[in-house]
């Protein structure tokens, strides 16, 4: 069933060659990933999917230093038999999160350089359980983004030169950039795992 599948990343040439790692999961490797934008992932017509299931796109993106950590980006099914992703927003995860049931749907790998793309045939209504996930995920992530705004925008209204300081004995102080590189530190850790602050 392997050859159900193709993949288009933008600038190269089809590729048709996943390889099945079971009867409902399949992998294929993209090389030098660094520099793509987007990729296509379809059905390439041979056969369909069986019925009441849907392709299920999952996206690992190179990083030296760490396992393959598998990102959801989509589906496409028989209704849908092709979707573009747009992958070059997507950030490298440094970091494994162990709530990530993502990270051994294909199996533990060893670091790689290349990205990869996974497609698992699964049920259906897993597309609905995915916007729900998705949506309380963007929920989450809006509300911590308005959070660390609010708090950077507070705590900058308080800021002063060094002219303008005067000796306090007993106050520390924090210099403003610290702050900035915090919440950026944070905004990128959570847009890489949502639920990273649980750990």
């Amino acid at each position: 069933m392997s050859n159900v599948f193709g993949l288009i990343v933008s600038g190269r040439l089809v590729q048709t060659d996943f390889a099945a790692l079971s009867e409902t999961q399949f992998l294929i490797t993209i090389t030098e990933a660094d520099n793509i934008n987007h990729a296509v992932v379809f059905l390439t017509g041979v056969a369909p999917l069986p019925v009441g299931t849907v392709g299920m796109v999952y996206w690992s993106w190179p990083d030296p230093a760490a396992p393959p950590n598998w990102q959801l980006l989509g589906h496409i099914s028989n209704s849908k038999p092709s979707a573009i992703f747009k992958i070059g927003n997507l950030k490298k995860l440094h970091e494994l999160s162990s709530d990530n049931k993502f990270i051994t749907a294909f199996g533990q790998q060893q670091i790689c350089h290349n990205a990869q793309i996974g497609i698992a045939i699964e049920p259906e209504s897993n597309v609905q359980l995915l916007a729900s996930s998705v949506a309380q995920q963007n929920n989450y992530i809006t509300f911590a983004q308005k959070m660390l705004e609010h708090l950077v925008n507070f705590v900058a209204s308080f800021s002063v030169t060094q002219d303008q300081m005067t000796p306090t004995p007993g106050v520390s102080y924090i210099p403003l950039n610290t702050l900035h590189t915090w919440y950026q530190n944070f905004e990128r850790r959570l847009q890489q795992n949502p639920n990273f602050w649980k750990n």
